[in-house]
C-alpha cells in the first residue's frame, strides 16, 4: 500500500494532502475503501485466486513473449508490429492496474484499499483503457493504408509517422485519465465505503460520491462518446474502405491473403468493443454491482490474454519468430556448456 501512496504523490503532486484526508466539514475524513470482489464465501477464495493468477500470468508472459519475439526478428521491424508490441505493453499494464491489488486483498484476507491507492488504480486503469483504444485505431488506420494504398504503404507509414501516432496516443490518454481522476478528488464520500468490484472503477466511485456529481457524470459519459465513439467510427470508416478494396481484386487467393493481414486486428477490436460495451450497457439495464463486476472481467483480464494468442496463432511470422527464439533458448545452454 505504500507504493501506491508513493506513485499518487508522483501522480498528483499538487493535491498533497487531500489524498489522504478529506475536508472534515464534508462529513467524510476517509482514508480508504473496501473492495468487496466477487464473493465474501470463504471457500471460493482459493478458486477465484488460482484462477486470476493464472490469467494474470499468462497475460504478462504472452504479451512478453510477442514483445520479445517481435524485437528480435529484424523482419519484423515494421509499423504493424511496432504497434503490436504497444498494445501488447498496454495489455500487461492493463491488467496489472486491477489484478495484482486483488490477489494481494484475497492473500492477505482483506478488502481495504487507502483512497490514495484507488485514486492512482483508476487513473492507471483509464488510462490503459483510453490507450487500448487509440492503439486498436492506429492499427486500423495502418492496415487501411497497407491494403488500400499499397505502393504508397512505405511512404505514408514512415517510422517518423509511427511514432507520432504512439505518442499522441499516450498523451492522450494520459491527459483523459488525469482529467477523470482529478475531478473525482473533490467529492465527498458519506457513509457507504463498500465498492462493489474488484477495483476501483470510475462509475462505482461516482456512485458512492454524497455529494453532486452532475459535472463527473457529464464529462464521463461525454469523454466516452468522443474518444471510444470517435475512435469507433474511425475503424469502421478503415474497414469499409477496405472491404471495398478486397472487394475489387480479382483473384479468390488475393482477397484471402489482403484480409488474412486484418483478420487478427479485427477479431481483436470485436472481442474488446463487444466486452466493453456489453458490461456498461448490461450495467445500465440490471443496476446490479456485482454482475456489471463479474463481466467486466472479459475485457479487463480475458481480452489482454487472449490477444497475444490471436496474433501469434494467425500469423506465421510470429509463430516462426517464437519457434526460433525458443529454439535459442533451448540450445544456449548446452552450447555455453560446451
Amino acid at each position: 500500500m505504500s507504493i501506491s501512496v508513493k506513485i499518487s504523490h508522483v501522480i498528483f503532486p499538487f493535491i498533497g494532502s487531500d489524498l489522504h484526508h478529506m475536508n472534515p466539514g464534508n462529513n467524510t475524513g476517509i482514508s480508504e475503501f473496501l473492495l468487496m470482489g466477487f464473493s465474501e464465501e470463504p471457500e471460493l477464495q482459493p478458486l477465484i485466486f488460482g484462477l486470476f493468477l493464472s490469467m494474470y500470468l499468462i497475460t504478462v508472459f504472452g504479451n512478453l513473449l510477442i514483445i520479445l519475439a517481435v524485437s528480435s526478428a529484424s523482419h519484423l521491424h515494421t509499423p504493424m508490429y511496432f504497434f503490436l508490441t504497444n498494445l501488447s505493453l498496454v495489455d500487461i499494464c492493463f491488467t496489472s492496474a486491477t489484478v495484482p491489488k486483488m490477489l494481494w486483498n484475497i492473500q492477505t484476507q482483506s478488502k481495504v484499499i487507502t483512497y490514495a491507492g484507488c485514486i492512482t488504480q483508476m487513473y492507471f486503469f483509464i488510462f490503459c483503457a483510453g490507450l487500448e483504444i487509440f492503439l486498436l485505431t492506429v492499427m486500423a488506420y495502418d492496415r487501411f493504408v497497407a491494403i488500400c494504398h499499397p505502393l504508397h504503404y512505405t511512404v505514408i507509414m514512415n517510422p517518423w509517422l509511427c511514432g507520432l501516432l504512439v505518442l499522441v496516443s499516450w498523451i492522450l490518454s494520459a491527459l483523459n485519465s488525469l482529467l477523470q481522476s482529478l475531478m473525482v478528488v473533490p467529492l465527498s464520500f458519506c457513509t457507504a465505503l463498500e465498492i462493489p468490484h474488484f477495483f476501483c472503477e470510475l462509475n462505482q466511485m461516482i456512485q458512492l460520491a454524497c455529494s453532486d456529481t452532475f459535472l463527473n457524470n457529464m464529462v464521463m459519459y461525454f469523454v466516452a462518446m468522443l474518444l471510444g465513439g470517435g475512435a469507433f467510427i474511425g475503424i469502421l470508416y478503415s474497414y469499409s474502405k477496405i472491404v471495398s478494396s478486397i472487394r475489387g481484386i480479382s483473384s479468390a487467393q488475393g482477397k484471402y491473403k489482403a484480409f488474412s493481414t486484418c483478420a487478427s486486428h479485427l477479431l481483436v477490436v470485436s472481442l474488446f468493443y463487444c466486452t466493453g460495451l456489453g458490461v456498461y450497457l448490461s450495467s445500465a439495464a440490471t443496476q446490479s454491482s456485482h454482475s456489471s463486476a463479474t463481466a467486466s472481467v472479459m475485457y479487463t483480464v480475458i481480452t489482454p490474454m487472449l490477444n497475444p494468442f490471436i496474433y501469434s496463432l494467425r500469423n506465421k511470422d510470429i509463430k516462426k519468430s517464437l519457434t526460433r527464439l525458443c529454439g535459442m533458448t533451448a540450445t544456449k545452454g548446452p552450447l555455453v556448456l560446451g
